[in-house]
């Protein structure tokens, strides 16, 4: 009798595991599109737009510092801020064009 019970809660038990595996597969997939694809989207933008700065164009570092960019190097760019006070940041420091900002308000 005792034998039978165990051979029965063995044989239900195994749906219950596959069930679990599935869940866990579906966590992983829904965490996957919504957590770490729009982060890799998000540095693939941020990647090229530092690597198409340009001399002339207004921007924002991540520290919230306003100017205009005057020399682009390899791996730094160089703003000029107000009374022509030059400052040497990262590219990697540059967070944003406020050029294209601006123009769309003046619209």
């Amino acid at each position: 009798m005792f034998n039978t019970i165990l051979l029965q809660a063995q044989e239900g038990g195994g749906g219950g595991g596959m069930m679990q595996i599935l869940m866990l597969v579906g966590i992983v997939v829904i965490f996957y599109f919504f957590m770490i694809r729009p982060n890799q989207k998000r540095n693939k933008e941020q990647a090229k737009f530092r690597s198409e700065l340009q001399k002339g164009q207004k921007v924002v570092t991540i520290g919230g510092l306003h100017g205009k960019i005057v020399e682009v190097q390899e791996k730094t760019v160089t703003l000029e801020v107000e009374n022509q006070v030059r400052l040497k940041f990262e590219k990697s420091a540059i967070a944003m064009n406020i050029g294209d900002q601006i123009n769309e308000q003046s619209k």
